[in-house]
């Protein structure tokens, strides 16, 4: 199958030839607001705690090694990376890719964190191994590690005040269990169903007691992804249940999906034949948010964490405020429950923070260690690597292996949406027969571009497992460069590799990037070294990793004391301040779609909020009433139904949410009708008629 080659990454690797970006994704937007996601790159199956003024958060990590990454925050939005608990498992021959195992989706899932008199623990199950527990006086470790011979999954751990221990567990049949003190074990007697089958609750549990009651929050993604909440009086029940958020996907669709290879399938070889399903158009599947629980701040407000499905990138941590009403925790703002804004005022805490990000993605390879983003495909062969200081570079020493997905000693990083690109300078003249070396995006199916070393000499070779298709170049010289160029949002991307350093050439056809359950991750760059004739080789050395982010500065996103028109991407008609004095659309390429009353000057009002003003003198667009059709209004004076909390969407395209109603402008395409602010966000495509793409036509 042949993809057509992306333009935009055509362009991108042009244009990063001669450009260089220092920023990398943040979700502060330095206003005093945040844009979701929290990481632009996978962080999955997130659980959070407060102790004191301070955040913590851990995430899994499946089979790459080291495993359960811990971070710290003291706002919710900016965190730093602490450490990870442990540096590999050492768990059999799975964890090593040996004797035809591997642990490809396996491993930590769901880690639970908990803090309790003066000890941080980390709870997990590690899938055929059983139940682990990590324990640390200090959130940077080191760990303790306990392994309890006892199946658990997705669990959550509460400690009672009483001094009991809980752990609920299980998809759609809840189950409640108490653990001895000493962790060595179960209470007899103690495992119970405490919610039945059939009673609308997931897997993935967060439990907390808060003000006296017991409430567990739960993923389900059947038949689509949505949160559960259940509460009880008793930690055993009888609890009752409801949904706190469902359908959010912040105009994000369904990614590509591999059909046949998931979870418990074999490490598809050379010439497996792949089966692909298209991007969804507004099918939700388990995108929307799930799984996730809820935090509290000092001053008594409380947050929701979660995961959306950010197609080949992966599962990405959102931040969303919680509402109580009724005695549940409902993510999202009153009047608008169930839905979360995309762009939001910053929790409300004590702490002054600056946009930050976690990770440094480059690496130079000259430091007494690895950057803290990198993390090795299983378990390492650490005399088989090194970071070289006289030359600066990282050498990775050629194992057997017969195929990507088996070499050892692979080195990987999470790719980062929405669109960015890798570049390594590779040196593969010390390759012996039989060796390849390269980068590489780790994914089922994967794609890679290196050099081989054969008796004549070096040979470039790029090939798409996908495709199963090959192609190589002969090359006079051992050392080039690669880079991997990705569009996330479309699920593909490009190789390309340069033999001076500047100009960069395309290689192959663009690459399809699919998710899948068989590793359970989004995709990863990786670079690699191994021997394709069952014997140890040369090494490769690798220097000057560098990760580009075109789109990660939104400084200029919202184009304030700009005039812009406004188009509806679900009509594809301008927004227009008509005579009636309502807001209304325009024919395409009539009159008055090219007339001043098209055009709107944007008035910055502080923390990412802007007025909207007509510039036929109609005056400031403005909510009045309770915000339905026809109440999107022109009015001379500007007020507080004036002020809109601009939702940046990327790629010149915004929501705007009312800060009256709490909800969104839009229409209803086809209608004809006026616009309106009660719109809950929107589909997945973004042609609901809430998302608009704006363009700046003055100053």
């Amino acid at each position: 199958m042949h993809h057509r080659k992306s333009l935009i990454l055509i362009v991108l690797c042009v244009f990063a030839s001669c450009m260089s970006y220092a920023q990398t994704w943040t979700a502060d937007n330095g206003n005093g607001t945040y844009t979701n996601p929290l990481f632009y790159d996978e962080f999955s199956d997130p659980d959070m705690i407060r102790v004191g003024d301070d955040f913590y958060l851990a995430g899994t990590t499946m089979h790459a090694m080291p495993g359960v990454v811990v971070m710290h925050s003291k706002d919710l939005v900016n965190w730093e990376f602490l450490g990870y608990c442990f540096k590999n498992l050492n768990l059999g021959d799975d964890f090593n890719l040996e004797n035809g195992k591997e642990a490809y989706g396996q491993g930590i899932w769901a880690p639970c964190i908990r803090y309790h008199n003066g000890m941080f623990y980390i709870f997990t199950n590690v899938n055929n191994h059983g139940m682990q527990v990590f324990m640390s006086k200090d959130p940077k470790g080191p760990w303790i590690h306990k392994p309890l011979n006892i199946e658990i999954y997705d669990l959550s751990i509460l400690f009672d005040e009483d001094g009991k221990i809980y752990a609920v567990y299980k998809y759609n049949e809840v189950h409640l269990v108490e653990l001895k003190p000493d962790f060595s074990g179960i209470v007899d007697g103690s495992d119970k169903i405490i919610i039945p089958a059939g009673n609308n609750m997931g897997e993935g549990h967060h439990m907390y007691k808060i003000k006296g009651k017991y409430y567990i929050i739960s993923a389900n993604y059947s038949p689509t992804g949505r949160m559960q909440c259940a509460r009880a009086d008793k930690p055993y029940g009888p609890y009752e249940t409801t949904v706190i958020s469902a359908e959010e996907t912040f105009g994000f669709q369904r990614g590509w999906l591999t059909d046949n290879v998931g979870l418990g399938s074999k490490v598809p070889a050379p010439g497996f034949k792949f089966q692909l399903t298209p991007a969804g158009n507004n099918y939700f599947g388990a995108v929307p948010m799930h799984q996730g629980g809820i935090v509290d701040l000092p001053n008594g407000d409380w947050w929701g964490f979660s995961m959306i499905d950010f197609m080949s990138v992966g599962r990405t941590t959102c931040l969303s405020p919680v509402t109580w009403q009724d005695g549940w925790p409902y993510f999202g703002l009153p009047g608008n429950l169930g839905r979360s804004p995309r762009t939001w005022l910053k929790p409300n805490v004590a702490a002054q923070t600056s946009p930050s990000a976690p990770y440094q993605r480059n690496d130079d390879f000259s430091g007494p260690a690895l950057q803290s983003v990198w993390q090795w495909n299983h378990n390492p062969v650490d005399a088989k690597w090194e970071l070289n200081k006289k030359k600066g570079a990282l050498r990775l020493h050629t194992l057997p292996a017969n195929d990507f997905l088996w070499a050892k000693n692979t080195l990987t990083q999470r790719v980062i949406g929405p669109e960015s690109y890798a570049t390594a300078v590779l040196d593969a003249s010390a390759l012996k027969s039989g060796d390849y070396a390269g980068l590489a995006y780790l994914n089922m199916p994967y794609a890679s571009l290196g050099i081989v070393k054969n008796n004549d000499g070096f040979v470039l070779r790029f090939y798409d497992q996908y495709q199963n298709k090959t192609i190589e170049e002969k090359l006079t010289s051992g050392k080039i460069s690669l880079r991997a160029s990705g569009d996330y949002e479309k699920d593909i991307a490009q190789f390309s590799y340069s033999v001076d350093g500047m100009n960069f050439t395309n290689i192959g056809d663009s690459i399809r990037l699919p998710y899948q359950l068989k590793t359970f991750q989004g995709s990863r760059y990786a670079l690699f070294a191994y021997n394709t004739q069952g014997k140890e080789g040369g090494y490769a050395d690798f220097d000057n990793f560098r990760v580009v982010e075109p789109l990660a500065d939104r400084s200029h996103n919202i184009p304030v004391g700009k005039i812009i028109t406004l188009t509806n991407l679900g009509t594809d008609a301008p927004v227009w301040a008509n005579p009636h004095g309502m807001m209304h659309s325009a024919a395409t390429g009539s009159k008055e779609a090219q007339g001043n009353g098209c055009q709107f000057r944007v008035h910055d009002r502080g923390k990412g909020r802007v007025a909207l003003e007509a510039l036929n003198g109609t005056g400031f667009l403005t909510v009045v009433g309770i915000g339905i059709s026809g109440d999107v209004r022109l009015m001379k004076q500007e007020s507080e139904g004036s002020l809109f909390q601009w939702q940046d969407m990327l790629h010149n395209q915004c929501m705007l949410l009312s800060l009256k109603t709490n909800r969104y402008v839009g229409l209803t395409p086809g209608t004809g009708e006026p616009y309106a602010a009660d719109r809950p966000g929107t589909l997945p495509n973004r042609k609901d008629g809430t998302v608009l793409s704006w363009t700046i036509v003055g100053e």
